[in-house]
């Protein structure tokens, strides 16, 4: 697997720093892409960086190469082209499309009418026209020759409306659509296109937020954060799901689907960094779509 290359683009963090190291304990080379850099900061203000990420990349046997990239700036993707071309033979093959960039998110918890509409528009395009700017770039690299994998990340595995306004639901679910066009149009090249997403993500981001780390983690449920964060996972098991995906000689039977961390999980035999295998869909169906009491759940039961 040495000679595999993959591209990751939101890989400063959360599930595509995950998804990075993961590829690199394959042994790939991991084009790691993303805004923060240790001399540039961006508009999320976080401690992590695309140089980081590179260097766990290293750290896990594969090659980690950083990139500065804003998705939002074609000239940048179009520089990212071309080094791969230059340094690499100008292939691809793995895509990881998990650039966000809506973060700090504004407030669309009220009426959508109420709120500001230049939030929302600036929303939607980092969310959606990023993953755009890049797939046109960068598709050619993939469909180079057969085999190729183009994965978009997403948040959630369905279509139906939980929450979080109006703008966020249209990014997830545009991501999601995408995955589903990438998955027929792919197909004529011999190459997949598909989505994937995580659970509750315990995300260097979501820790922080709750205040709480790694280690305490579960400190914090049901108290500074809901009872479902008991279910939480790493990015790390994403993660490792991509990774078997990436490797996996059948993984065609999966275009244009999406597939949560716990369907990776259940399908490849997968475990959490401790060991833990969190079921987040089977507690959401099972326990708030059947309307139990979340707080008397065995929260074993899901974990």
């Amino acid at each position: 697997m040495d000679h595999k290359v993959a591209v990751v683009t939101g890989a400063t963090r959360g599930c595509g720093r995950a998804i990075a190291v993961e590829l690199g304990r394959l042994g790939w080379t991991v084009f790691v892409t993303g805004r923060t850099t240790r001399e540039h900061g961006s508009p999320m203000k976080r401690p992590e960086t695309i140089e980081d990420t590179a260097e766990l990349v290293d750290a896990a046997g594969g090659r980690g190469i950083p990139v500065r990239v804003d998705f939002t700036e074609v000239s940048d993707v179009d520089a990212l082209k071309a080094r791969i071309e230059s340094e690499v033979d100008g292939r691809i093959d793995v895509l990881v499309d998990d650039v966000w960039g809506g973060d700090p998110l504004a407030d669309f918890e009220g009426a959508y009418w109420d709120s500001s509409l230049d939030d929302a528009l600036t929303l939607v395009h980092n969310a959606l026209d990023t993953h755009l700017i890049a797939l046109h770039r960068l598709l050619p690299l993939v469909v180079k020759r057969e085999g190729g994998l183009v994965l978009e990340v997403t948040d959630g595995d369905h279509d139906e409306y939980v929450g979080a306004g109006i703008p966020y639901f249209l990014a997830k679910c545009g991501v999601r659509a995408i995955g589903r066009a990438l998955g027929a149009e792919l197909k004529k090249y011999g190459c997949v296109g598909m989505t994937v997403t995580p659970g509750f993500l315990r995300s260097e981001a979501m820790l922080d937020y709750f205040k709480v780390t790694e280690e305490t983690w579960r400190d914090a449920v049901g108290k500074a954060a809901p009872i479902d964060f008991a279910i939480s996972e790493t990015p790390a098991l994403l993660g490792r799901g991509v990774a078997k995906l990436a490797t996996d000689p059948e993984v065609s039977r999966f275009a244009g689907k999406t597939l949560a961390s716990w369907t990776l999980m259940n399908e490849y035999g997968l475990t959490d960094v401790d060991g833990s295998r969190p079921d987040f869909g089977k507690w959401m169906a099972e326990v708030r779509d059947a309307g139990k009491d979340p707080e008397t759940a065995d929260h074993a039961l899901y974990r």
